[in-house]
């Protein structure tokens, strides 16, 4: 009876928005796959749909700038000052400022919503905890000025540069103090609650969530954002991308997200719909565990299979426009990125380098999720590999297992993707760049490459208060890492989505987080 109820509540939810053909003027109706979801908690959600949710039902101090993601904006914050030591920011706060349940904003909200992220240690708080914070002392670094100033101190080797963009991302949204409390349960901070429930700021609320079924915002006419445009967002689970596209294609819903290469191309031409291809922050690469044995270590093999993917074969023949080539560790449109492609498809050359280094009959296997598109890539790559006289043996298997051996250094290479967590470069660096020999579950240490100079870099890099430095820092262990190491990057994948034609000022950003509702109409 329990799993009747929720379909129930889907099912009328769905139902009072879209019962007709044509969506409600008032409401954005979206598909798309929200199994995914498990907590709208911003201290526990970090999965895609919930993080797509945060940008519009909570805010933070910092954000990023919809039209250039590198520039941080104050938003709740209306200035910072750094103290004498780079160790501390002291905010001031956007006076007028109020929550979606009337309730002001307060230095002391601020000292909850962090401090509760760090206290309930769930996925999203390393985030946090890389500023030197944890259950204990986190309280100690978070400190009320006057009503209107906070401060926010730290104990890392981190610039107030690098801590910004840290305030800047999903789990450092401010939550309503008050509201979270008043409905916390066993000193829970209110977490079990803020599961389907919101306590924001943003310019949506959340009116209904029923987990993987459907979630239904409306609007906060009071948000510090200004009142959005539409009244209601409505978006429906819906698993199958060839059914998404199917109730755009039918005018049942206004956008359809995460759609494959086959769904755009059916789309083509059709009347009322445009299609998008969005740059991600996610990197698909081949990556070797270079202490399996000699050959996987040999330098030769890693530059010669540099020549061995096919990476325009594969980005716009196998996979039709959602990949475009992209070979260094920081994703396009990140602070610093390289968009060098220096390398390209050449068998030949492979195989020259090959017979230099005295390697003959180089052979690997190759470990991969069983999912599209990774197998896809994978067998192409075989294809590709094969020509250069490299076998490859492709092993598929559940992402679960193959990740579970990745990290315990139990496969010869894998083809994997990387996405960031958070919009500052160090959340490449520090796992393409950075193996700290401690057993961080690093890339580089899943690869078994021990790089002292280049960790000294990275941490470098974080602690570097000069923007300018910063990205010179960056772009040179790109340089570094896109000649000489045991990965070969070739992909950045694109989000296809389509709209109805009618819509207006849909925005959406590189990073997962960056999906913007407030200023839609149709």
């Amino acid at each position: 009876m329990k799993k009747i109820i929720p379909s129930l509540l889907a099912l009328s939810l769905v139902a009072a928005f879209s019962s007709q053909a044509a969506t409600p003027k008032d409401t954005l109706v979206i598909a798309q796959s929200t199994d995914d979801a498990d907590s709208f908690d911003p201290a526990q959600g970090f999965e895609l749909t919930t993080v797509q949710a945060f940008t519009n039902i909570y805010q933070r101090l910092v954000q990023s700038d919809p039209t250039n993601p590198t520039d941080l904006k104050p938003t709740l914050a209306t200035s910072w000052t750094p103290g004498s030591d780079n160790r501390s920011l002291t905010f001031e706060l956007r006076k007028g400022s109020q929550f979606a349940s009337g309730n002001p904003l307060r230095p002391e909200d601020v000292i909850f919503s962090l401090g509760r992220v760090v206290k309930l240690n769930l996925d999203p708080s390393f985030i946090l905890t890389q500023l030197g914070w944890n259950k204990d002392n986190v309280d100690t670094f978070l400190k009320k000025v006057d009503d209107n100033h906070v401060q926010i101190s730290w104990s890392a080797n981190v610039s107030p540069a690098y801590v910004l963009s840290l305030l800047s991302a999903p789990v450092s949204s401010i939550v309503d103090e008050k509201t979270a409390q008043a409905n916390a349960k066993n000193g829970d901070f209110g977490h079990a609650w803020l599961g389907t429930n919101s306590a924001g700021s943003g310019p949506y609320q959340i009116r209904k969530v029923v987990l993987h079924e459907v979630v239904l915002l409306t609007a906060n006419p009071t948000s510090p954002a200004g009142a959005p445009k539409l009244k209601n967002i409505l978006i429906k689970n819906v698993p199958e991308p060839a059914a998404r596209r199917l109730l755009l294609e039918q005018g049942d819903v206004d956008i359809a997200r995460n759609l494959g290469a086959d769904q755009i191309a059916a789309l083509k031409g059709k009347a009322g719909v445009k299609t998008e291809a969005i740059p991600m922050a996610s990197l698909y690469y081949i990556q070797f565990n270079v202490g399996e044995n000699p050959v996987l270590k040999n330098p030769a093999l890693w530059e010669a299979a540099r020549y061995l993917f096919d990476y325009k074969g594969i980005a716009n023949d196998l996979l039709k426009g959602q990949f475009e080539v992209h070979q260094t560790f920081l994703p396009k449109g990140f602070l610093g990125a390289l968009n060098d492609t220096p390398y390209s498809y050449d068998p030949e050359k492979a195989k020259a380098i090959l017979k230099k280094a005295g390697l003959n009959n180089v052979s690997f296997k190759l470990s991969t999720s069983n999912q599209p598109p990774y197998l896809d890539i994978a067998q192409a790559l075989q294809g590709s590999f094969a020509k250069g006289g490299v076998k490859v043996e492709v092993q598929p298997g559940l992402s679960s297992e193959v990740s579970t051996r990745v990290k315990a250094h139990q496969y010869e290479a894998t083809l994997n993707a990387w996405g960031a967590d958070y919009f500052d470069p160090n959340t490449n660096a520090a796992s393409f760049a950075y193996n700290p020999e401690d057993g961080s579950k690093t890339i580089a240490y899943r690869s078994d490459w021990h790089i002292p100079e280049l960790s000294k870099q990275t941490l470098a890099a974080t602690a570097e208060a000069d923007s300018n430095k910063r990205v010179e820092l960056y772009q040179a262990m790109q340089r570094e890492v896109l000649k000489n190491s045991p990965y070969v990057i070739g992909l950045q994948a694109r989000n296809l989505i389509a709209l109805r034609d009618n819509l207006k000022g849909y925005v959406q950003g590189i990073n997962p987080d960056m999906v913007y509702y407030s200023q839609v109409s149709k």
